[in-house]
């Protein structure tokens, strides 16, 4: 993998060599998207006579949704959850460097709009203005924020401005609530307030504090994480203190750490990791979902919710939303690490928060083809802001969580070809590993193509796959060239590339 420090023509041959991919496999994506629109025109699909039979009720009263962030996996998939329940969707994203994103071009979309990033130079101020014009254009009743990692906080400011000065109902937690949530040290301390477990959790400003943490008498093992976004040690798991005192001191030495960058020294708990994604509205959680997760998640399968880790996982969710006090409206997405201790009698596993998103999860993929539940868990929210509006307190009582039922298991074609196939053919023609290391790559690309399903890719609705891999990966690489900026990896279900 390269990173900051490789030099400039290695990386220049990485974009070029991605882009040559995305050109040869061209004629047989166009060829797949062509055969999917005819099948979807002669044969039909549920998607299309699902939102044909429910609008054709003369009861059915369809909404205006925006859903914002349809260029990633969670927005696309809500767009088309909301489309196929029967409502008007309005889509937008930020669209850098002019690249069209591949949600822009979903049959799920009524409209799209393209929105102004924040900057660090301008802030906030273009953007709430432009999203705020898009909901009073629409007529919108709700929107459904997706929010990258780097915009969860302006979107937290977008929905008081929104909720202000429009009757538009927004799914996102306030400016508080999502900077709390946002920043690893101010989620633990919340956490903590609450009454909650958590892993041990230092706040560190300098070398030397993070010394002290390191040889204090618990001799423990911990991980160092920046508190802000920082793409470039986003991956780095060194566990602390390294084998000797010389190379903890030159590791720690290589870290940028002050009080205007600090960071926090998180115990380290050997144990699998986990995901969940959960809708919020109004202190009640509609929906939940919890799956096994990674560093760089790109394989999604759903843990079963009657599993006793699913139910932990919602009790944890359910207790700190109660506890907070407050009516709380948004996406909440927890990370865990169980630590599994095993005795005589049983084995006992702990849940250890160690990160908050709060914002949508790619996870709320699983529950495609649940568009009416999940359609009815979101109108919750516009339900209980009109009773509350006209002076009434909620008169619909606590329904039942939405879970996903029979739920895929999700992969992402691009990302399984290049790091399954492509790139360890490379490595076994440069003899790094053998040729039975490649074979079971390409065995298990092959078992997703047949067995998982796709993240953005829908017979129904083809052409944002082909946008993805054939307009906007292809462009963001042609970019990264011109402008001679470097990155380490990519998330294709998020398409975030990790600058470096």
């Amino acid at each position: 993998m390269l990173d900051g420090t490789s030099p400039w023509h290695l990386h220049l041959a990485q974009n070029a060599a991605l882009i040559f991919t995305s050109i040869i496999f061209l004629p047989f994506s166009t060829y797949l998207v062509f055969a999917s629109y005819l099948l979807s025109f002669f044969i039909g699909h549920d998607a299309h006579r699902e939102r044909k039979r429910i609008r054709s009720s003369p009861t059915f009263d369809p909404q205006t949704i925006l859903v914002t962030g349809v260029g990633m996996t969670k927005g696309l998939a809500l767009a088309r959850l909301f489309y196929e329940a029967g409502h008007n969707v309005v889509g937008a994203d930020f669209e850098p460097y002019g690249v069209p994103v591949c949600g822009r071009y979903s049959r799920s979309l009524n409209k799209f709009y393209r929105l102004p990033k924040p900057t660090a130079e301008d802030g906030s101020t273009h953007y709430i203005n432009a999203l705020l014009r898009v909901v009073k254009r629409e007529h919108v009743d709700i929107w459904v924020s997706c929010s990258g990692v780097a915009s969860a906080v302006e979107d937290g400011e977008a929905k008081e401005v929104v909720e202000r000065r429009s009757n538009c109902r927004a799914i996102q937690f306030d400016v508080a609530t999502t900077s709390m949530l946002h920043e690893k040290d101010t989620f633990i301390h919340e956490t903590e307030r609450l009454g909650l477990p958590v892993p041990e959790t230092h706040n560190v400003t300098s070398r030397d504090a993070v010394h002290k943490v390191l040889h204090s008498p618990k001799r423990r093992s911990y991980i160092m994480k920046s508190v802000g976004v920082d793409d470039a040690v986003r991956g780095d798991m060194t566990l602390l203190p390294r084998r000797t005192l010389s190379e903890t001191y030159n590791h720690v030495a290589q870290i940028p750490i002050s009080s205007q960058k600090p960071w926090v020294l998180q115990q380290f708990i050997k144990g699998k990791e986990y995901c969940t994604h959960s809708l919020v509205v109004d202190g009640e959680v509609k929906m939940f979902v919890a799956c096994p997760s990674a560093e760089l998640l790109m394989h999604y399968e759903a843990l079963p919710s009657d599993s006793g880790l699913s139910r932990a996982m919602l009790a944890f969710t359910k207790e700190f939303v109660a506890r907070s006090g407050k009516s709380m409206t948004g996406h909440l997405s927890f990370d865990f690490l169980v630590d599994e201790v095993v005795t005589e009698k049983a084995a006992q596993l702990t849940l250890n928060p160690i990160e908050c998103n709060p914002r949508a999860h790619t996870a709320v993929a699983l529950f495609s083809g649940m568009g009416q539940d999940v359609s009815k868990a979101y109108m919750n929210a516009v339900r209980e802001s009109r009773m509350n509006g006209n002076g009434h307190g909620s008169c619909f009582k606590e329904e039942q969580i939405i879970v996903p039922q029979n739920p895929a298991q999700y992969y992402w074609s691009g990302h399984d070809l290049v790091t399954l196939v492509l790139w360890p053919f490379v490595e076994m023609l440069m003899g790094r590993i053998k040729i039975s290391n490649w074979m079971r790559g390409c065995s298990e690309f092959l078992a997703h193509l047949l067995f998982w399903k796709d993240g953005t890719f829908e017979i129904w609705d083809p052409l944002p796959w082909w946008i993805l891999y054939h307009v906007y990966w292809p462009g963001h690489f042609l970019a990264y060239v011109l402008h001679r900026r470097k990155w380490s990896r990519i998330n294709v279900s998020t398409t975030k590339m990790f600058v470096c």
